[in-house]
């Protein structure tokens, strides 16, 4: 999609790109991934400089800059995007963050945070003796190990990516 690397330029066959681009954005959106937010994800992950302007993305997906926008903008929210200006012009450059899926796990503490308080709230409203309040605790345990447990695995993770560096 692009040729900008850190390394070396590496000739690539454009359409097999492209066509794997499509499918992880499908894999994406299968598991729940807005549909144009995992096409741009996944361009932008596909690129070896992990960075594409508006109009790039326009081109290389074949589709509209609304939808560019649409798709950034979700993104970034997401925090799994950033946007950086070109020095010396009013072009945005989109840009997947470095170390990405680990950046993305750290901030589900967020998230787990708010699924206990939600079903906290339901196991005392439906009862703790009751089938839906048992189910309730059962998922609040679960997500209360996996946030308790997530810090030591990302560490862990962190600690091989640094080993694993030239």
């Amino acid at each position: 999609m692009d040729s900008a690397n850190r390394r070396s330029p590496v000739e690539r066959d454009e359409a097999a790109v492209l066509t794997f681009v499509e499918r992880f954005a499908g894999v994406l959106a299968d598991t729940g991934f807005a549909r144009m937010p995992a096409r741009v994800f996944a361009a932008l992950l596909a690129t070896d400089s992990g960075r594409l302007t508006a109009a790039e993305l326009a081109e290389n997906l074949q589709i509209s800059p609304a939808a560019v926008s649409g798709a950034v903008r979700y993104l970034v929210q997401l925090n799994l995007v950033g946007r950086e200006r070109e020095p010396g012009s009013r072009r945005d450059r989109y840009r997947v963050h470095d170390d990405v899926w680990y950046e993305a796990a750290m901030r589900r503490d967020q998230m787990l945070v708010r699924w206990e308080g939600s079903l906290r709230e339901g196991v005392t409203v439906l009862g703790a003796d009751s089938p839906a309040g048992a189910r309730m605790a059962e998922s609040l345990a679960f997500f209360e190990f996996l946030r308790g447990e997530l810090p030591a695995l990302l560490a862990r993770w962190h600690a091989q990516r640094g080993e694993q560096e030239p």
